[in-house]
């Protein structure tokens, strides 16, 4: 017999067996819109703070001129003997610090003070016949035409100014031996640094011939080559700082001078005395860089200033008032 209690739970079964699938629940479309409005949102941040950024930089790059190639400059003075002889005293050494008046060299003084003697043992000849002609043709003058002619009074006269002449003469050649004795020490024009120096203790120097050269240390600046399209910002006396290579402190200064007239390849005559023009013409036309002259004001404390040092140099343009 079958158990009455199990066929209604069979038949369940088989009902639900029968009975169409449950659709699942719908997942929420919330979150995937998140996911989508993330990337929208970082795009929209990036832009906001690139805009202001290239704005700034675009501001800072047109109103504040500036450039990398910048050179530090500095006038060297170049001592070249004046008389000829051997070096008998050079009591400096290469790169050293001198002030304006050391000495930097001495020649062979003997021949030079010999020619100082001569020249006053010349000078006091000359004078005593000098004054023995002009007493002799005050003598003659006093005569009458009687005592003496016409023509022996002027023959006199003639003489005792010959004599004087000769005076002169003897005077400006001591002066010169004298300048010739002093040149035989070369001292230093400038306060700077003994640079390059070759002479050695007993070579021999001919006149006109460089023996030593000092960096003028009250000399230096900078000269900043900037494009002529940053020229119209750029006014003397604008403040400027300057940052060399190696160095992390900063140099201040101002601009000096802005230069008038560069080399123009197309400008050179030719034999003819015409114009070189070059026929190649390129579509893309590079500015050209005119040097300003960056005179420096300060330099802070452990920065060395060598001739020839590259330097990046910034100029604050100062407002301008409008012309009335």
């Amino acid at each position: 017999m079958s158990d009455p209690k199990a066929e209604p739970k069979s038949n369940a079964a088989e009902a639900d067996a029968g009975a169409p699938p449950v659709p699942a629940r719908p997942v929420p479309e919330a979150p995937r819109r998140h996911l989508r409005i993330i990337p929208f949102l970082i795009t929209l941040v990036a832009v906001a703070i690139a805009v202001p950024l290239g704005l700034a930089m675009w501001r800072t790059y047109m109103g504040t001129p500036w450039t990398r190639d910048g050179t530090v400059r500095v006038y060297v003075v170049t001592m070249a003997a004046e008389i000829s002889g051997r070096i008998v005293e050079l009591p400096v050494q290469d790169n050293q610090f001198v002030h304006k008046g050391d000495l930097l060299m001495v020649i062979e003084p003997t021949n030079y003070k010999i020619a100082v003697d001569l020249a006053q043992a010349a000078v006091e000849q000359a004078d005593a016949n000098a004054q023995n002609a002009a007493r002799e043709a005050k003598r003659r003058a006093r005569l009458s035409t009687l005592e003496v002619t016409v023509e022996e009074q002027q023959s006199y006269a003639a003489t005792a100014t010959a004599a004087a002449a000769q005076y002169q003469q003897a005077l400006a050649n001591l002066e010169q031996a004298k300048v010739n004795l002093e040149r035989t020490r070369i001292l230093s024009p400038v306060n700077g640094w003994v640079t390059n120096l070759r002479a050695q203790l007993g070579d021999y120097v001919n006149v006109g011939q460089n023996e030593i050269a000092v960096v003028d240390a009250d000399s230096f600046w900078v000269d900043g080559y900037f494009e002529e399209s940053n020229l119209a910002s750029i006014r003397e006396g604008d403040p400027a700082r300057i940052k060399l290579m190696g160095y992390s402190q900063i140099v201040t200064g101002h601009v000096g001078s802005v230069a008038r007239a560069i080399n123009v390849p197309n400008a050179q005559p030719d034999q003819a005395g015409l114009a070189s023009v070059n026929p190649i013409f390129t579509w893309v036309r590079l500015a050209q860089r005119i040097p300003v002259r960056i005179e420096i004001d300060h330099v802070p404390e452990g920065v060395r200033l060598v001739a020839g040092m590259t330097a990046t140099v910034e100029i604050e343009p100062r407002p301008r008032t409008p012309a009335p």
